[in-house]
């Protein structure tokens, strides 16, 4: 599922990083492989479980980057936000909220 990651709507800091440090960015490519590969779930249980985590880290990019991977691999809208719902119990609702925020914008965009 990881590959390089598609430049469209990175911004320019983690590009920056990635182009000083390409040891560094291949290393992490190669362990979000891992980590999909470790496990029975499918692509798009693995890209609500790492929105879900996302939303709990209040993790700005890490939301819109899970939401436009869980909306390349078939997630609904409806089902992308329910997993800022769902976090309301265990996050809080101010950061659902923050995360309902990110999941619009990008949802919006990608209309």
């Amino acid at each position: 599922m990881s590959d390089t990651p598609d430049v469209a709507y990175l911004p320019d800091i983690y590009l920056g990083i990635r182009d000083r440090y390409p040891q560094v960015a291949d290393a992490l490519d190669g362990l979000g492989r891992a980590g999909e590969q470790a496990g029975p779930l499918d692509e798009r249980e693995q890209r609500l479980t790492t929105l879900g985590i996302a939303v709990g880290a209040l993790a700005k990019g890490a939301v819109r980057s899970n939401v436009r991977k869980a909306l390349g691999v078939g997630c609904t809208a409806e089902e992308i936000r329910h997993v800022a719902v769902l976090a309301i119990t265990t996050a809080g609702f101010p950061s659902a909220v923050a995360a309902m925020g990110w999941i619009d914008d990008v949802l919006a965009e990608e209309a």
